[in-house]
């Protein structure tokens, strides 16, 4: 006892000595730390004396203690000045200094990339284009006349229900001044069958809205529209339309093939399906029952198409005896998730940044 009592009144007396220069050796904030942590950290001066204590006489112990306490709330004390005073000096030197340091190195600039969806409809527009089509834009907030009626939909279509559209005016579908969120991008034949004459070729694409939401629908995606109106224009010329499409998008040897389909804007209509570009069953003689992208079909289904119905000629004011055409409507965000082999389509909207940049 009396070994452990010489040794903390000794440490002691060395303390009380040099706590008036404490800390004036440091110039930085490393410095200042390191020191702090030679008296007071696990293994520091002062943390030592207290485990001595226990080895000492209880009625040297309360007098030693309260020595021992008021030398480490001096050190605490003296620490926390030398360290307001040495962020003083830093953020005095920083508004002294030159506002841009040179010597620095430069923090480098991020580049940004094109996001799936955008990359995919500037390449199938610009496919089109490159096939005699002209890029045209129509309105994303329109009537519903035009997102309905004029393309022949009847009165009562599922389509122009309340619950299947997004209305921005609440005169309902049948009124030809409610307004409704594009539901596809096929009102472009709305539009410019009555603001041109024929013959014409016109594309466009952009967002459509509709009252859908799981892991292959969206209620905001994004389609491409075009059509085609001459004189003599008839499903030959749409077939060998399709197989330039297909060609240049996902590659020669592609198979295609068309199946009947309802659409009320086209008489008559088709779906067109592709050789699943997954499993590519015309590479190996059947499909794999495996691939989940086709079901172990074979074929994906990628867009709509058809001769334009002459409902909608009469009621853009175009003759159907005199002009005929044709019309396809896909949705790019299928397309890009078969490029970028993208199973659910949720992912192109949620802006995660690990998921964008894998791309």
């Amino acid at each position: 006892m009396e070994q452990a009592q010489k040794e903390i009144e000794e440490a002691l007396r060395r303390l009380e000595a040099t706590l008036p220069h404490l800390f004036t050796s440091s110039r930085s904030e490393a410095e200042l730390r390191a020191e702090n942590a030679k008296l007071l950290g696990p293994e520091g001066e002062v943390t030592r004396i207290f485990r001595l204590f226990p080895k000492i006489e209880a009625e040297r112990r309360k007098e030693l203690g309260k020595r021992a306490n008021a030398i480490k709330s001096a050190i605490e004390q003296a620490f926390q000045q030398k360290l307001a005073l040495i962020k003083k000096a830093q953020r005095q030197a920083e508004l002294e200094c030159p506002p841009i340091d040179i010597s620095l190195p430069g923090r480098g600039v991020g580049w940004g990339s094109l996001h799936p969806i955008s990359a995919t409809m500037a390449v199938l527009i610009e496919v089109f284009e490159s096939l005699g089509f002209e890029y045209v834009e129509v309105p994303e907030i329109d009537f519903a006349e035009n997102n309905f009626g004029r393309l022949a939909f009847p009165p009562d279509h599922p389509a122009a229900d309340m619950q299947d559209s997004f209305f921005t005016r609440s005169e309902g579908s049948g009124n030809p001044q409610a307004v409704v969120l594009r539901t596809h991008t096929t009102t472009v034949q709305a539009h410019f069958l009555r603001s041109r004459p024929p013959p014409m070729a016109l594309v466009t694409g952009g967002a459509v809205y509709r009252r859908d939401d799981d892991a292959t629908h969206s209620p905001m995606f994004h389609q491409i529209d075009g059509f085609w109106v001459d004189r003599d224009v008839c499903f030959a010329h749409l077939h060998g339309l399709m197989r330039a499409f297909v060609e240049r998008i996902f590659g020669a040897g592609v198979p295609i093939r068309f199946r009947p389909s309802y659409f009320p804007f086209v008489e008559p209509g088709a779906e067109l399906d592709i050789g699943c570009t997954f499993c590519r069953p015309w590479e190996r003689g059947a499909p794999s029952e495996q691939c989940k992208v086709c079901k172990g079909t074979g074929w994906l289904e990628v867009l709509g198409c058809g001769m334009i119905h002459p409902l909608v000629l009469e009621m853009a004011g175009v003759s159907p005896k005199e002009w005929r055409g044709i019309a396809w409507g896909m949705g790019v965000d299928r397309i890009a998730m078969l490029r970028y082999g993208i199973s659910d389509i949720r992912m192109l909207y949620e802006n995660d940044m690990r998921f964008l940049e894998q791309l």
